[in-house]
């Protein structure tokens, strides 16, 4: 079986697929502190919970921006005794990227441009909130050609309320009005309905550039389903498309 892992700067999703069959998933903080025999026993842990054998595992995909945890995982598959395929430089004979400079583009959205060609079709737009809220383009011909990258969410709440003394944290969740009747809600409006809003105002721009009226839109990122009660924008909410492209790119390569 396949571990895909998905490594971002907030949280850290692991895929466990049987050929291109998710199998299980599971969300871990990413924790740059992590030695490779931490990382290790975490997901032992993982997978003696749900009844899983790590001996199960022959192979390990992902796509990372954490260099030093990049190294705790590879030091585990070599534990593992198992193939290791990192998305990016060495993939790119099998991935369709027309951006400027194809090196500078993160590997987590050429996966999700991967994902999303293959199974919504092209051209089709991605909308991934997480650290930041990342949008992928893919044209017509599946080829990931630019998008967007703003600040995600959480990160814009957290620096609301640092700076605002009188703004304490609030729970994350679109309220029942954008007109906020108090400030909780008025925080939450500016969030959560602020980035449903920006998000229906880059899609329609995109799909003008496109000339794709009909693009569908994925949502994805770990915020994805909060920001998803405030707008009728996303066709679809794939809480996996990250790891099912990365399963996809190391079938490629195989």
């Amino acid at each position: 079986m396949l571990l895909a892992i998905d490594m971002g700067n907030t949280q850290t999703v692991l895929g466990l697929f049987d050929d291109d069959e998710l199998i299980h998933a599971w969300r871990m903080p990413t924790d740059r502190t992590l030695t490779m025999d931490e990382v290790h026993l975490r997901l032992l842990g993982y997978f003696q919970k749900d009844g899983l054998s790590l001996d199960s595992v022959d192979a390990i995909a992902f796509a990372g921006v954490v260099p030093q945890l990049v190294r705790a995982w590879r030091g585990v598959a070599d534990a593992l005794g198992v193939r290791v395929v990192i998305v990016g430089r060495e993939t790119a004979a099998v991935t369709n990227v027309k951006a400027d400079n194809p090196a500078e583009v993160g590997a987590d959205r050429i996966a999700n441009a991967t994902a999303a060609a293959l199974e919504y079709g092209a051209p089709s737009i991605v909308v991934d909130f997480g650290t930041a809220t990342n949008i992928d383009v893919v044209d017509a011909s599946g080829a990931y050609i630019g998008g967007c990258i703003a600040p995600g969410l959480r990160l814009s709440l957290d620096a609301l309320t640092s700076r605002a003394a009188k703004l304490a944290s609030v729970p994350l969740e679109a309220p029942a009005h954008t007109i906020g009747r108090n400030t909780v809600e008025a925080v939450q409006s500016g969030a959560v309905v602020g980035a449903a809003a920006m998000a229906e105002g880059l899609i329609a721009r995109i799909r003008e550039e496109l000339g794709a009226p009909d693009a569908p839109v994925i949502a994805t990122g770990g915020l994805a389903s909060i920001v998803a009660t405030a707008t009728d924008a996303f066709d679809v909410v794939d809480p996996q498309l990250t790891i099912k492209g990365i399963c996809e790119i190391y079938h490629r390569m195989r």
